[in-house]
């Protein structure tokens, strides 16, 4: 069965004087304020585009990377995933880079990483981004 996320944003001003805020709707967790600013220099409190795609990326990876431990047998006991989106005024965004640290009994380094590889490729946000470059790096805690 398919599901639609909502999410909104209203934006008042100019691009680089103006400012928004995004309400996350279906999850009902509230509204984040965003700016240029916070955009291209600062966070200052604020969040971004780049951020939520970060925040998207690395649970939907963290959730594949576990999904494939489990099927093949070695269910992982944590997973700590970093997303690092850079944004580059005036070209966009030019790369994401996932960081995983795991805690996963009964396997080791290689088959870990070889996991977080197959995760990366697979999970619906890395899928969604192709046509960002993706890197990635893993190892076990």
């Amino acid at each position: 069965m398919a599901t639609t996320r909502t999410a909104h944003t209203v934006w008042h001003g100019s691009l680089t004087e103006g400012k928004g805020a995004v309400t996350f709707d279906s999850s009902g967790i509230g509204e984040q304020p965003v700016s240029w600013p916070s955009r291209a220099e600062q966070a200052n409190g604020k969040t971004s585009p780049e951020e939520l795609i970060a925040a998207a990326h690395s649970s939907c990876f963290s959730m594949a990377l576990s999904h494939g431990l489990t099927q093949a047998g070695n269910p992982p006991t944590q997973l700590t995933t970093q997303a690092d989106v850079t944004f580059q005024p005036g070209t966009g965004i030019t790369g994401i880079h996932l960081t995983v640290e795991g805690t996963v009994e009964g396997i080791d380094e290689a088959a870990f990483v070889a996991a977080a590889e197959d995760a990366k490729k697979n999970c619906p946000v890395s899928q969604a981004l192709a046509g960002t470059e993706i890197t990635l790096s893993a190892k076990l805690a």
